[in-house]
């Protein structure tokens, strides 16, 4: 079984959730099993003494289970709808969605391979990274160039209604489901916009999305060059992508850079702490603090492409996770000036399990601190220099953030 650490604020697919109910099926039965001892090796759950002494299998009496299962197969009117699957994974999502963790999730063969193709940049919909928070859901951050950020989509709105049908009440996976679908057709979504408490209709055209890890250039003006880089996501090419951009600045001779987080959700943490290593000599990263474990303490690696060149990260309330990471170390470190708007304010870590069939489980297990120990769960990464988005300048190609912190790295005038 694969495990790997992530950070997700949002992300676009994630699910309600639920894993461990048998079906009396010997085959199932082994799966259960394989999965019990992983989360035994993983987590250390069995003999914990949290929920149950020894084994939940023997401690839990399934009968209400089994008892609803047969009711639903004697009286449900429709019954070409109730297939194994549907049924199963149904019942596995429900558990994990009682733990009352929105970052937790039970994905489908299907769910899992699109979250895996939303990492790697390629998916289908709106392009827009989406959480539950407080019970409603929340846009955590259109995709850069996505038909959402096109349609006028911000961080921070909440989506009440999908082609006039509400979703109150709904997971975050019902949600998506009710979003998605076949590129060209058109979803209309309203959305309640908190910073003008105003209700706003947008009609967006479902398109295929291609997301790039990493896009960079160098900036020249009258002052001077500087070089710029744009993160978009923390996916499985994001650190080799960077990598690759700060060795071609190094040919140049710029005088600043600015690395770019807005509107990035976030990713792997081993993406963040590999990106903020390119630009510390020295010092701690991030703190994981994990459930009955030492902290865990991850530092610089010590061998930076650039450790000295003066630098201002850019954020927004799109900037979250993994991007908060990267952010906080540098402000933290003294090594950066963080300028734009407080991030989203995410700070847990989840791990993504492979199971057997296709599946797979988040679940969130550690939260994160930044080197002066600041958990960013509900405050965010507060900026040192406060310059709002305009969106609507934005869309039309002029960023005023973006040149602010060209005219800092030039001249020191903000």
């Amino acid at each position: 079984m694969r495990r790997k650490s992530l950070l997700l604020g949002f992300f676009l697919l994630l699910l309600g959730c639920g894993l461990g109910f048998q079906l009396g099926i010997e085959t199932e039965r082994q799966h259960s099993l394989k999965m019990q001892k992983a989360f035994e090796q993983h987590f250390q759950l069995t003999g914990s003494g949290v929920t149950f002494k020894e084994d939940p299998e023997k401690e839990v009496d399934m009968g209400l289970f089994w008892t609803v299962w047969r009711m639903l197969d004697r009286h449900y009117v429709n019954p070409a709808a109730l297939t194994i699957d549907e049924l199963r994974f149904g019942a596995v999502k429900g558990l994990v969605e009682g733990v009352g963790d929105p970052y937790s999730a039970f994905m489908t063969p299907k769910e899992s391979n699109d979250f895996q193709e939303s990492l790697e940049g390629t998916l289908q919909g709106i392009g827009a990274e989406l959480a539950l928070r407080d019970g409603v859901i929340v846009v955590v951050a259109p995709l850069k160039g996505s038909p959402a950020q096109a349609a006028g989509l911000l961080p921070l709105d909440i989506i009440t209604h999908v082609n006039g049908e509400s979703i109150e009440g709904f997971s975050l996976n019902d949600a998506v489901q009710r979003i998605r679908g076949p590129k060209g057709t058109e979803v209309k979504i309203t959305v309640f916009r908190p910073a003008i408490s105003e209700v706003l209709e947008l009609t967006i055209i479902r398109e295929e999305i291609h997301v790039p890890s990493v896009e960079h250039e160098v900036l020249q003006t009258g002052s001077g060059s500087v070089g710029y880089v744009s993160l978009n996501q923390f996916g499985n090419d994001t650190t080799a992508e960077t990598k690759e951009a700060l060795e071609e600045f190094l040919k140049e001779p710029i005088e600043g850079l600015i690395l770019d987080l807005r509107f990035n959700g976030g990713g792997y943490l081993e993406g963040a702490i590999e990106v903020a290593s390119f630009f510390l000599k020295q010092g701690k990263i991030v703190s994981v603090h994990r459930r009955d474990t030492e902290v865990e303490t991850h530092y610089a690696f010590g061998n930076p492409l650039i450790p000295d060149l003066p630098m201002v990260v850019l954020i927004n309330q799109g900037s979250a996770s993994a991007s908060e990471i990267v952010a906080g170390a540098l402000q933290d470190n003294h090594r950066a000036l963080i300028m734009g708007e407080t991030s989203f304010g995410k700070g847990t870590v989840q791990e993504v399990i492979d199971l057997p069939g296709g599946g797979s489980l988040r679940v969130t297990v550690a939260t994160w601190h930044t080197p002066n120990g600041k958990d960013l769960s509900k405050e965010g990464v507060k900026p040192d220099r406060v310059i709002p988005l305009d969106m609507k300048e934005y869309a039309a190609g002029n960023d005023l953030q973006k040149e602010k912190a060209a005219e800092f790295l030039l001249d020191g005038s903000l």
